[in-house]
C-alpha cells in the first residue's frame, strides 16, 4: 500500500495534503458547515426563528429568511485554510510518525502510535487553523450578519475592538477538537487497513482508501463533536475588558452546556459535521494517496532517465 512505500521528502506531503484539502472543500458542501455551526451556536434561549430543530430545518429558515448565499457567508476563509491545514495534517503526521518510530524504536507504525502521531499533527494544526475558524464562525453567525462586511472586516474590528490574542480565542478548545478527531482518523485509518484484503490494483486501493477514511471521519466527528460546540461557543463570544465570558475554557464550557443544555446539546450540529467529515474523510485519503503515488512515480521516472 502508498502508506508502505519509500518516503517522499516533506515538500512532497506538504504539497499532496494541500491539494487533497481543496479537493475535499470542493467536493464535500460547505453550507454543511454553515448548518452545523448555526446550530452548535444556538442557545436553550433561541426561540422563533432562531431557533433550529435540526439540520433540514435549519437549511429551510436560513434559505427562507436570508437568501440562499448566506449557505455560502464566510467561505473565503475556509478556503484559504483548507489547503494549510489539511497540507499540515498530512506533512505533520508523517513527521511525527517517523520521530515516534524513532523514539520507540519500531520499523513499522502499529495501532498505538498512529494515535498518538494523529493526536500530535492534530495539535500541529490547531495552531494553523484557529484565526481561520474564528472568522468563519463570525461570518457564519446569523447574530454577527449586520456587524462584518466580510472576512478583513472581521479580521480589522477583532483585533482593534478584542487585541490581536483575540485571533487565538478558542486556541485550547481547538487544540482538543483537533487533537480528538486526528487520533481517532488517522487511528482508525491504520486499523481498518489491516482488517479489510489487501488492494491489487488502483482501484481496489482506492475503494479500500475511501473504505478507510470514510471510517476514520466517522469515528473522528463521534469523538470531537463537543470540544466542536463549545470550541464554536468560545470563538463566536467578543473579548470585553473586565468580563470573564460565559464559554472560555473547554471542559468547563463542556460542562456548563450539558448542565444547562442537557447532555444531547454537546452533540448540536453533529449530521451535517459526519455526513462532511464522513465521507469527507474518504475523500481526502483517497486524493492524498493519488497525489503521493503520482509523485513518486514522478520521481521514479526522474531517476531513470539520470
Amino acid at each position: 500500500m502508498a502508506q508502505e512505500q519509500a518516503p517522499l521528502p516533506f515538500v512532497y506531503t506538504f504539497m499532496a495534503g494541500a491539494v487533497a484539502g481543496v479537493s475535499e472543500a470542493a467536493l464535500v458542501a460547505y453550507p454543511l458547515d454553515v448548518v452545523k455551526t448555526r446550530v452548535q451556536l444556538q442557545t436553550a434561549a433561541s426561540v422563533g426563528e432562531d431557533a433550529y430543530s435540526g439540520m433540514l430545518d435549519c437549511f429551510r429558515k436560513i434559505i427562507r429568511n436570508e437568501g440562499f448565499s448566506r449557505l455560502y457567508r464566510g467561505i473565503n476563509a475556509p478556503i484559504l485554510m483548507e489547503a494549510p491545514k489539511r497540507a499540515i495534517k498530512f506533512a505533520a503526521n508523517d513527521k511525527w510518525g517517523k520521530f515516534y518510530r524513532d523514539a520507540f524504536g519500531q520499523a513499522k507504525m502499529n495501532q498505538s502510535l498512529s494515535v498518538l502521531t494523529g493526536a500530535s499533527a492534530g495539535a500541529t494544526e490547531a495552531f494553523v487553523v484557529v484565526p481561520f475558524e474564528l472568522v468563519k464562525i463570525r461570518l457564519q453567525d446569523k447574530a454577527s450578519a449586520g456587524k462584518y462586511n466580510g472576512m478583513v472586516d472581521v479580521v480589522i474590528k477583532t483585533v482593534r475592538n478584542e487585541g490581536i490574542l483575540a485571533m487565538y480565542n478558542g486556541l485550547e478548545s481547538t487544540l482538543w477538537r483537533h487533537i480528538l478527531w486526528n487520533s481517532g482518523y488517522f487511528g482508525c485509518i491504520f486499523q481498518v487497513r489491516q482488517l479489510i484484503p489487501a488492494a491489487k490494483d488502483k482501484t481496489g486501493q482506492m475503494i479500500n482508501d475511501i473504505i478507510a477514511g470514510s471510517i476514520g471521519g466517522t469515528i473522528g466527528t463521534i469523538i470531537n463533536t463537543p470540544m466542536d460546540v463549545v470550541k464554536s461557543r468560545i470563538q463566536n463570544s467578543p473579548k470585553v475588558a473586565g468580563q470573564v465570558p460565559k464559554y472560555n475554557w473547554a471542559w468547563p464550557a463542556v460542562a456548563t452546556v450539558a448542565k444547562e443544555e442537557g447532555f444531547a446539546a454537546l452533540y448540536k450540529g453533529f449530521l451535517p459535521k459526519v455526513l462532511r467529515l464522513g465521507p469527507g474523510g474518504g475523500i481526502l485519503l483517497v486524493v492524498y494517496t493519488g497525489v503521493m503515488d503520482f509523485f513518486r512515480k514522478m520521481r521514479d521516472d526522474k531517476a531513470k532517465l539520470v
